[in-house]
């Protein structure tokens, strides 16, 4: 893999971890995946800052081991820039489907990729 195939693939690594009920219930994890300037836009229209999300995250919908989980599919990405990765995919979750995308940025201190922007939108049933 080139340079923008090891850095779409380190984006995508991540993105499923937060996908993850183990990392979704832990303030820990998922403080070293969100960027210090996270926003996401929810499918529900809410804006929520990273300061928020740490918060509610442990209690949303695909943390619980034995409730639904998040299916993604068709996952694709893109490496902007140097540093800065776009990705594309949807996801089903209790029945719900809903269009995300994804903006991830390498941090210069160290920490890696993190998620910097999300929105996702729903996809009204057919």
């Amino acid at each position: 893999m080139g340079g923008d195939g090891e850095a779409v693939a380190e984006a995508v690594a991540r993105e499923m971890q937060l996908m993850s009920p183990g990392v979704r219930t832990s303030r820990v994890l998922t403080d070293r995946l969100l960027d210090p300037e996270f926003v996401e836009v929810g499918a529900s229209g809410r804006r929520w800052d990273r300061r928020a999300m740490l918060a509610a995250l442990p209690e949303m919908e695909g943390g619980a081991e034995d409730g639904p989980r998040y299916e993604p599919a068709g996952m694709t990405g893109v490496e902007l820039a140097p540093g800065v990765v776009h990705l594309l995919y949807e996801t089903v979750i209790d029945g719900r489907r809903a269009r995300r995308s994804s903006i991830w940025r390498r941090s210069d201190d160290g920490a890696g990729w993190r998620l910097y922007y999300h929105q996702a939108t729903p996809v009204p049933d057919a």
